[in-house]
């Protein structure tokens, strides 16, 4: 059962690994916790982490490698300091570990690896920039780490520095294929370890680099097998119409997308905020807007309704975006939320409005924000309002018959 986790575990299968780690509890097995935590975290069921911990009743520093899993469990909980305490303490008592049990200190290193590229992803997280690169620089250039490690430096630098020196960052991605592939593949090693995403990751940086060199062949190409690779993704999509857009084909890259949207309803969200995106960058406003208008669940929200009116106005459907301003005022209107974004569409509303002549429109929208809000850019906005289709009658006018 111990056997057929691990088998689950690399399959990247983590739900049902988990159900085998927990029921292998009872036969009290050494370190069986390590790979429950490990599983769980994978699973995306970090939040479980110190429950199960409890119900165990292990510290986490109990060992170097819980204590590492349980920081991975903070990162995913956006605890990064907690995090960061935790994978020091971690170093510390692998370091005296594994000094007890006679390794060199070059093995020492390696095995502690992990925990060194994950501080310096902490580091990142908490914006420490330069003590991040400077550590991820250190791990990729003196080479003392396990393969997957070495890995994850490798990419995460390449992330930091992104377009920048990427002949250099191609080279150091060229560590990590499979030596005697023609084209860019993991080393079996590599591939073996790491998670579906991370390796996913990997591929993708590696295509981004090679848009950005303009090595449009190669990009074409390992988006290929990016789609044989990682069939059930959206990236090797997005990446495909990213090779699309430099290729100045946006009307291709839109076509291509709606297409997938269309075939896969349940990974639509992204696919059509990918296209909103490229066709707003092409100046394909009203696909822009259509695309947008397809996601349900942000239709309401601020920033949303405010890039679709300036897409539609772009688009000339002035109608059209005062009926997503009218729409999102009914939404919020009606919204059981603590969160109420009314005053915010409001203001956006009446800005619209007095901008495209409906002077009375306006007026009743700011009239109701002074009257439930009382903000002074509301009395502002109604008095402006106001004195703009108010006008005083001409003395000639006030005598006629």
């Amino acid at each position: 059962m111990l056997l057929e986790a691990q088998i689950l575990y690399r399959l990247g299968k983590m739900d049902a690994c988990v159900d085998v780690c927990r029921n292998l509890q009872r036969a009290k097995i050494d370190s069986l916790e390590i790979n429950l935590v490990a599983g769980l975290i994978s699973a995306g069921r970090a939040s479980e982490v110190q429950g199960t911990l409890d119900a165990l009743k292990v510290k986490a520093t109990s060992s170097f490698e819980l204590a590492y899993n349980i920081a991975c469990s903070l990162i995913e909980g956006n605890k990064h300091k907690d995090a960061e305490q935790l994978l020091l303490t971690a170093r510390r008592i692998g370091q005296e570990t594994l000094t007890e049990e006679n390794l060199a200190d070059d093995d020492v290193e390696i095995e502690l690896a992990p925990i060194a590229v994950q501080l310096a992803y902490v580091q990142q997280l908490l914006g420490h920039t330069q003590e991040a690169v400077g550590a991820y620089t250190d791990i990729v250039n003196r080479n003392l780490a396990d393969e997957p490690s070495l890995a994850v430096a490798v990419n995460n630098l390449i992330a930091m520095k992104g377009p920048k020196d990427i002949s250099d960052s191609l080279r150091k991605l060229d560590r990590l294929k499979e030596k005697d592939s023609r084209k860019f593949q993991l080393a079996h090693a590599i591939d073996l370890k790491l998670s579906p995403k991370q390796k996913e990751t990997i591929y993708a940086n590696r295509v981004l680099l090679l848009i950005h060199a303009n090595k449009m062949d190669q990009a074409r190409e390992l988006v290929a097998f990016l789609q044989e690779l990682f069939p059930d993704s959206v990236m090797p999509v997005l990446l495909q119409a990213a090779v699309l857009v430099r290729e100045n084909k946006a009307g291709k890259a839109e076509e291509m997308l709606g297409q997938f949207a269309e075939k896969f309803p349940e990974k639509s969200k992204t696919i059509f905020l990918a296209r909103a995106q490229v066709a707003a960058a092409a100046g394909h406003h009203q696909i822009a807007a259509e695309s947008l208008a397809k996601v349900p669940d942000i239709q309401h929200m601020p920033a949303t309704v405010a890039t679709l009116v300036a897409l539609k106005e772009r688009a000339g459907d002035i109608n059209g975006a005062a009926a997503v301003l009218d729409s999102a005022i009914k939404w919020w209107k009606s919204a059981m939320t603590e969160d109420n974004q009314l005053s915010v569409i409001m203001q956006q509303a009446a800005s619209f409005k007095l901008r495209h002549g409906k002077e009375e429109d306006a007026a009743l929208l700011y009239e109701e924000l002074v009257k439930s809000h009382g903000s002074i850019e509301a009395v502002v906005g109604l008095i402006t309002t106001i004195s703009s289709f108010r006008k005083p009658f001409k003395k000639a006018d006030l005598m006629s018959k």
